[in-house]
């Protein structure tokens, strides 16, 4: 069975940094595409970041790029989210995605993936 775990979330300042790391469990994050999505209150869910299996492109929103940071260590199952310089508008709910299939191509739509985590909290004060 696939598990997803995120942690990591919490309150910061504008300006400031955090560190999301996602636990998976039931297969290895080396075989599939991950990504990593957000949820703002009364919004849609977006992509934010993905990960291929192998050494390669990363991917990330037009709104992340350059401020966020996509990385895995295999060794450990964990997918993490480096998020810098962080905005207001960068408060949501932040979850850990994994595909079927080790393909990204690119961030991708939430129905491209299969399994989820329970979501970790962001909020950034101005």
């Amino acid at each position: 069975q696939v598990q997803l775990v995120e942690s990591g979330g919490g309150a910061v300042q504008a300006g400031g940094s955090l560190r999301l790391s996602c636990a998976a469990s039931g297969y290895t994050p080396s075989d599939r595409c991950m990504g990593w999505f957000r949820q703002a209150s009364g919004k849609e869910r977006e992509g934010v970041a993905a990960i291929p299996p192998s050494l390669g492109a990363t991917y990330y929103s037009d709104t992340v790029k350059g401020r966020f940071t996509i990385s895995k260590d295999n060794a450990k199952n964990t997918v993490y989210l480096q998020m810098d310089s962080l905005k207001p508008e960068d408060t949501a709910m932040y979850f850990c995605a994994a595909k079927r299939a080790s393909f990204c191509g690119g961030v991708g739509e939430e129905y491209d993936y299969s399994y989820w985590g329970q979501g970790t909290q962001v909020t950034v004060s101005s």
